[in-house]
This record gives structure tokens, C-alpha cells and sequence, in this order.
């Protein structure tokens, strides 16, 4: 951000924490993530004061800036008048909305009569999507979007195991400086309305988290970007919360970063993902800093395109000729970055440097396993398709079952087979079978495991013996060691037969309506009826609704009626 930004940004944060809390109890339909752009803007192009505001103010607000910042033109057309109608009830509520402000009344007034011009003006944006000049206006440098053919091309991407990933999430520099600051921070510190800090706590702030004391003849609260950055960290990571009006305070668990179990680590990761944004460069000029808005994102994704790497002076080039591409003032903006920073790329890369998404080694930039994983994740987030798969290495049994379940036969074998050559076929056999005993209600992945292992012959024989005492799996362990001729072996049974069959009804039925009904109409009516008569004594999860269901879709009415008896046997002995 700017220093104008910045000052204004300052203004806001306490006013927009305090509408957050407020809005839970007064307007809990109200989006007040909606509101931050409004806001700003308002105060950046309308008013000297965030608490005045003019029914003048809101048109050149939400018709002529808005169009041109909003991420999602849907979402926007959805919520934002709404939300601003709320924040403006919340500053009259509590007194907050100054002289000379216009009334409440009219304020609200004014948003009735140009919110049908504002839902039109984000439609415009939808409809025009695909046109670039449409683009210019209401996108930026990190509009997966514009990469989608590129991305959908990418060949598997493998992701690393969460082990891993907590690990090196936890030695995250920008994290422990969050969380240093908001220790500092302490419970229940007043933040002030011009700056959340004053001078004295900005240098002391400063010290905790290790950045130098700049030199300025301004205030130091508007001098320390980088200070707001990592303030801000902390309040996405969930380390800084508000804790009334102009107070905020650490959260109980903060000092215990970085914490012992895996799962929490990724999330708090994942709740500080959005951060990459703080690596955009922040200029001088307004304008121009908004015209380099997206720029970390772009190089994550050409990163995740480009294979995992990519030189460091070909990634300039590219992302310099986007910015001139994507907007009028973009060569501008990346001459002002170059000047300010020295290479436009500095504040990215430091960034996710110190987020541990990247490293820099010469001239080759990289993303690091959370790298991979991050951007994976952002761009699932903009409804983008991937295959993303963990790392055949790193694949537990179950993952394997559950994504070949989702893939064309040929790229399902080609995943098994990787995986088993790093296995031994009775290490094999157990881990496949172990995993879809897991799970007694997954008919599909039961069905997956024991026909693989029924691939592996006699080096499966021990699996299957220990998968006898499953209840889900007997009759498949019964099945096979009977073709293997293993001595004592139990013969299968009838109850296990009519397992086998609810298994592959289960199956049929999870294809679909037509599906289901042709798999029926195979076993012949009166076979079928047959086996409505007592295959509802079966303890299968879903053998109830398997017989409502063929209920309910059989075709021949006396089936539909003797799989309605057996329902009911079914739920009276339940």
C-alpha cells in the first residue's frame, strides 16, 4: 500500500473490527467483508474523515470505484449495498457517523436509489467476463481465470503427505513474527482511530518482530508497511481478534504456535494463505499500486504452469508485458516498482519466502511443497480444475482407493501399479485391505481393494485371512481363499452371496436411477423376488435403502411390492 493507503487503511481497522462484532448481533445478513472496499474508497476519493459521510459520497463510491476493485462482481452484486447499508446504521448507532453527515435517512435513501445501477453495473461485469477491455477494469494480475485452458492442460500434479507439510509450515518465519507481535500486543490493547499504534508503540512493535526503524519526518505509524502486513497476519492467522470497540487482544493459544498437532498447524497455514497479497508491491502513487494488484498471485500460478520452477528474469519479463497488457498505466506502475524497490518482484518474493512458498536460489525461483500446495488451493478456490493427486510415495492406502475410484480405468491401473512396486504384494494386500475395512458403508472402495488384491495371488493369503474377521469383508476373503484352495479355508455362504450382491446394488444405485434399474432388470423378476424375500435379514449399512429404493424405481409391481415387505421385516428386526 501507499503511505495514503496505509493512513487510511489505519483509519478504517479499528472502525471496521468494531462493525464486525456489532454486525453479528444487529445484521448477521450482512457481509462486512463487503464493506472494506467501500470503505476505503470512500475515505480515499470522498472524504478526509472515515466517520463523514454524504449522500453525495455514495454514488462516485459504488458506480465509478467499485466496478473497477471488485474481485467477484456476483458476490458484490449480491451483498454490498446491503453491507454498506448496515455499516452506515452501524456508525449512526453508536454515534460514530460525525457533522456534518448527512442523516441515516437519507443516506439510505440515496443506496435505494442506485442499488438497481450498482446490480447492473456487476452484471455488466459478469456478462462481459471473456472481453478484455471489460478485464482491464475488473480484474487483476492474479485472475487465475485467464490461465484456466493452461492450468486444465497440467499434467498430475503430487502433492506431499500433511506430515510434511506440518513440518515445514512450522518453521514459517512471517508466522512466528505474528505471532510474536500479538503476544506484544497482550490482552485488550486500545488502538487508536487514526493509527492503530502510536509512534512509540510502532518502535517498540518494530523491535519485537525484528524490522529496522525507518527514517521519516512523518509519523512513524505511516512509514512501516511492512509492520501493517504482519499485523494484519496475525489478525487472519486468528492470533490478534477484537475484543470490543478500540481494543484487541491475543488469542489464549497464540503462544503455543507452533503447535504439536499437524492438522492445526495446516489449518492456521491455510487461515494466513490470503496473506501472499501483502507481497503486492505498494507505490506512491494510488492508481499504480492498484494496477499491480495480483502480482504475487501471477507468479504463483505461472510457477505451478511453468512445472514448479522458473528463471527468474523470464518470469519478470512475462509478468511485465501482463501488467502493460492488463491495463493502460501498467508499464508505469512496473518502472514506479523497479525505482522504489529495485526489481518489481522484491516484495513478492520476500513474501513468500517468508511465507514458505517459494525459494530463491541465483536465478531460479521454486515452489516449495507448501508452495504447491497453496496455489493448488487458491486456484481450487477459483473453481478451477486440477488433478492434484498426493505423491505415489506419500499415498496411504485409502487415498490410492479413493482417487482411482474417481479416474478412467487405464489412469486407475497406472496409479496402482506405482504404487505397489514400492511394496511388497503381501504389504500390498494388507494395506488395501485394512484401508476398506475402514469404512463399513463404502460398498465402492470394498469392492476397489479386494479386486486388486485379488490380483496378487497366493502372497495376498495372509491378508485375507485376517480380512475374515471384517464382517465387510468375509465374504470376499472367503471367496478368494476358496479359489486359492487354501487349506481350511471357510466356504463362502449364502448370507455371504447376498452381501456381494447389496455391495454391487449399492454401487449400481450410486450410478444412477437407469443404472440401478438395469442392474435389477439383469437378475430376472422372479429371481429377484427371491431375493427380497431374505436378503433383508443381511446386516448391510445400506440394505434398507436399497429396498426402498427398488420400491420405488422397479418397474414390475410386484417386485415394488415384495421389496416393500422385506423393508419393513427389515426395519422391525432393526
Amino acid at each position: 500500500m501507499t503511505d495514503r493507503i496505509e493512513v487510511a487503511a489505519a483509519e478504517l481497522r479499528p472502525l471496521l473490527e468494531e462493525f464486525i462484532v456489532w454486525a453479528r448481533e444487529h445484521a448477521p445478513g450482512s457481509d462486512p467483508d463487503l464493506v472494506g472496499p467501500a470503505a476505503l474508497w470512500h475515505r480515499l476519493a470522498a472524504s478526509d474523515d472515515v466517520r463523514r459521510w454524504r449522500r453525495a459520497d455514495l454514488r462516485p463510491v459504488l458506480l465509478e470505484r467499485m466496478p473497477k476493485v471488485v474481485e467477484d462482481p456476483d458476490e458484490a452484486a449480491d451483498g454490498t449495498i446491503g453491507a454498506v447499508r448496515a455499516y452506515l446504521t452501524f456508525l449512526s448507532d453508536t454515534g460514530k457517523l460525525v457533522e456534518p453527515s448527512d442523516s441515516l435517512d437519507d443516506l439510505l435513501d440515496e443506496l435505494d436509489e442506485l442499488e438497481d445501477d450498482f446490480v447492473e453495473a456487476m452484471e455488466d461485469l459478469i456478462d462481459d467476463v471473456g472481453d478484455d477491455d471489460v478485464r482491464e477494469e475488473g480484474s487483476d494480475l492474479g485472475d487465475f481465470e485467464a490461465l484456466a485452458d493452461e492450468l486444465a492442460d497440467l499434467p498430475t500434479i503430487r502433492l506431499r503427505p500433511d506430515s510434511e507439510l506440518a513440518e515445514a509450515a512450522r518453521a514459517v518465519p512471517l508466522i512466528a513474527k505474528a505471532r510474536d507481535l500479538a503476544i506484544w500486543v497482550g490482552d485488550a490493547r486500545e488502538v487508536g482511530e487514526d493509527s492503530l499504534l502510536s509512534d512509540a508503540e510502532v518502535e517498540e512493535a518494530l523491535g519485537v518482530i525484528g524490522l529496522p526503524k525507518p527514517q521519516t519526518e512523518g509519523p512513524l505509524s505511516a512509514a512501516v508497511p511492512q509492520l501493517w502486513n504482519i499485523w494484519n497476519l496475525a489478525v487472519d492467522l486468528e492470533f490478534l481478534e477484537p475484543e470490543g470497540a478500540d481494543t484487541v487482544g491475543v488469542d489464549d493459544d497464540t503462544s503455543e504456535w507452533p503447535f504439536d498437532d499437524d492438522e492445526d498447524v495446516l489449518d492456521a497455514w491455510m487461515l494466513g494463505l490470503n496473506s501472499i497479497d501483502y507481497g503486492d508491491p505498494e507505490l506512491e502513487d494510488d492508481d499504480l499500486t492498484m494496477t499491480l494488484v495480483g502480482l504475487t498471485r501471477a507468479l504463483l500460478v505461472r510457477l505451478l504452469i511453468g512445472g514448479g520452477s522458473r528463471k527468474l528474469g523470464e518470469l519478470r519479463e512475462e509478468l511485465a508485458e501482463a501488467a502493460a497488457d492488463l491495463d493502460e498505466l501498467g508499464a508505469d506502475a512496473w518502472n514506479e516498482a523497479r525505482d522504489h524497490y529495485g526489481d518489481p518482484l522484491a516484495p513478492v518474493l520476500d513474501w513468500l519466502v517468508g511465507y514458505g512458498m517459494v525459494t530463491v536460489n541465483g536465478d531460479e525461483v521454486a515452489l516449495t511443497a507448501l508452495g504447491t500446495e497453496g496455489v493448488v488451493h487458491l486456484v481450487d478456490d477459483s473453481d478451477i480444475e486440477l488433478d492434484a493427486r498426493p505423491a505415489i510415495d506419500a499415498m496411504t492406502a485409502l487415498e490410492l482407493l479413493a482417487f482411482s475410484a474417481e479416474l478412467p480405468e487405464d489412469e486407475a491401473d497406472a496409479e496402482f501399479a506405482a504404487w505397489m512396486e514400492l511394496r511388497e504384494p503381501a504389504e500390498a494386500a494388507r494395506e488395501l485391505l485394512e484401508a476398506a475395512a475402514e469404512d463399513d458403508t463404502d460398498a465402492l472402495i470394498r469392492v476397489q481393494a479386494a479386486s486388486v488384491v485379488g490380483t496378487l495371488g497366493e502372497a495376498a493369503v495372509p491378508a485375507w485371512q485376517s480380512a475374515l474377521k471384517e464382517p465387510s469383508l468375509r465374504p470376499y476373503a472367503a471367496t478368494h481363499l476358496t479359489q486359492l484352495e487354501v487349506e481350511d479355508a471357510p466356504e463362502p455362504t449364502q448370507d455371504d452371496t447376498h452381501w456381494l450382491i447389496l455391495d454391487m446394488w449399492t454401487i449400481s444405485a450410486g450410478l444412477g436411477r437407469s443404472e440401478f434399474v438395469s442392474s435389477l432388470r439383469d437378475i430376472g423378476p422372479d429371481l429377484l423376488n427371491n431375493l427380497l424375500e431374505v436378503i433383508w435379514k443381511i446386516p448391510h449399512a445400506h440394505v434398507e435403502e436399497l429396498l426402498e429404493l427398488i420400491s420405488q424405481v422397479h418397474p414390475d409391481k410386484n417386485v415394488a411390492k415384495a421389496a416393500k415387505r422385506a423393508l419393513f421385516k427389515a426395519r422391525s428386526t432393526a
